[in-house]
């Protein structure tokens, strides 16, 4: 995932769905779907029947894949939504804020 704009514990805003404006962190990418799967975001809830491994049954309640194009990037300076570019500096390529020239790592 060479030049991979979001990254695994990246913090990223919702930009559309019922979630739209809430930060979470990124658990999961899944480059080949172009999906994300972001800590209580797009969370869904599963209807389980009592089993001999969960006697109990209940409501399961985990968050669900959703489109890399949904979320961007919180700015690491104010947290609001911002592309990425990439520059390199002292021979590394790292990933950079276009709103406020942040550098996003290291």
């Amino acid at each position: 995932m060479a030049g991979a704009k979001i990254k695994k514990g990246d913090s990223v805003v919702v930009l559309s769905g019922k979630d739209k404006g809430r930060t979470g962190t990124v658990q999961a990418v899944m480059p080949k779907d172009a999906k994300v799967l972001v800590d209580g975001i797009n969370v869904i809830a599963r209807h389980r029947k009592p089993t001999q491994q969960n006697p109990q049954g209940g409501i399961d309640r985990k968050p669900a894949p959703m489109h890399i194009s949904k979320v961007a990037l919180a700015d690491p300076k104010d947290g609001k939504p911002t592309r990425v570019r990439f520059e390199t500096k002292d021979g590394k390529k790292v990933r950079v804020a276009v709103k406020s020239g942040e550098t996003i790592d290291g």
